[in-house]
């Protein structure tokens, strides 16, 4: 009897020492199993890692932390992302982070915004994406705010100095982060080559193409990748291996509750209904804006919604690509002068988020 209530008291201590080191202290669920003490666990066949249910609230301040700290724009932003939410905090692997970055890469408007509010759907749906989004750009917002207020004391001098000393740190993150994705994505001969192709291209042909020659290429990869899934081109089993992986970590990164785990067929027929919903509303936003500004001519705040919905929704590349979409909209009707739309472009470059 008495050793039988010693080892319940080791076992007791044991599960508290557990629940002090681990769990209680970090965002991770506490499990009802003595035997889980796994820091993370990776779900069977998903490329959603980490804890069950992210709270909304968490995602609005680790992306706040980002919007305070993630200097270089969004090329170094999905670096960033990628050190925090597949190395650090593994919420997500490799493969599903890379088929979420493609997905955004292949989307107009701004490809890093559209990474975070992806993660911050992934992991709690709706509001988790609202809080992805507010909690990223609100810092550079409210301090655009105040430039914009007071832009006549801002040095021009100053802003280019700031961007050419972040631009040198951009460099390390963004090579950093290509090298951690490299060793995942390009597991084989195949891949390796393909990529390298896909970058000799960027930087001989692609450059002078501008926006055409980046959707060339991923069109291209995509085109290459249909071919060894239909076996024209006969992979290694390394490839075929990781084309699983990454196939199923598309999957439920497209198709995963609140839970983190794959939809039930309801809930999947759910999503295709708010995905058929928000395309409409996209379609009639996209023509209807347009049309109401011409009916309510002169409007400031419809002129102002048409124009930045139009260069978000029809421009493709980042902010050096619509930069001058943005200064054909608000330069030539005079609602600012070209000196004051490019000062606010230098300041924005400046800024973090």
């Amino acid at each position: 009897m008495t050793r039988e209530a010693l080892k319940s008291l080791r076992g007791l201590d044991s599960r508290v020492t557990t629940l002090l080191n681990g769990p209680l202290l970090s965002d991770k669920p506490v499990s009802s199993n003595a035997t889980d003490t796994q820091p993370v666990l990776e779900q069977a066949g998903t490329g959603l890692v980490g804890p069950d249910k992210t709270s909304p609230w968490l995602i609005f301040l680790v992306f706040l932390r980002l919007g305070l700290t993630s200097f270089g724009g969004p090329v170094a932003h999905i670096g960033y992302f990628r050190d925090e939410f597949v190395a650090r905090r593994k919420w997500f692997s490799d493969q599903a982070y890379a088929q979420l970055v493609a997905l955004c890469q292949f989307l107009p408007g701004p490809s890093s915004s559209q990474v975070g509010m992806g993660i911050g759907l992934a992991r709690a749906g709706y509001p988790g994406c609202l809080a992805a989004w507010l909690g990223f750009t609100l810092p550079s917002a409210v301090v655009m705010i105040f430039i914009g207020l007071g832009h006549s004391l801002l040095s021009e001098g100053l802003a280019y100095g700031l961007l050419s000393g972040i631009k040198l740190v951009v460099v390390a993150v963004v090579a950093h982060a290509l090298w951690g994705m490299a060793r995942s994505l390009c597991p084989d001969n195949a891949r390796a080559t393909l990529a390298a192709l896909v970058a000799a291209f960027m930087l001989g042909l692609g450059g002078g193409l501008g926006v055409w020659g980046q959707l060339l290429a991923v069109i291209a990869a995509g085109l290459a990748g249909w071919g060894f899934k239909l076996g024209l081109a006969a992979p290694s089993h390394a490839t075929a291996h990781s084309d699983l992986d990454v196939r199923r970590a598309g999957s439920n990164l497209a198709c995963a509750g609140d839970d983190g785990g794959p939809l039930d067929p309801r809930s999947a027929q759910s999503t295709r209904h708010a995905g058929f919903f928000w395309l409409s509303l996209f379609t009639l936003l996209l023509f209807g804006l347009p049309f109401l500004n011409s009916w309510m001519e002169g409007e400031f705040l419809v002129g102002l919604a048409d124009a930045y919905f139009r260069a978000g929704a029809m421009v493709f590349g980042g902010g050096h690509v619509v930069l001058p979409v943005l200064q054909s909209q608000v330069v030539e009707p005079g609602w600012v002068s070209n000196e004051t739309f490019l000062l606010g472009y230098g300041a924005a470059q400046a800024m973090p988020g």
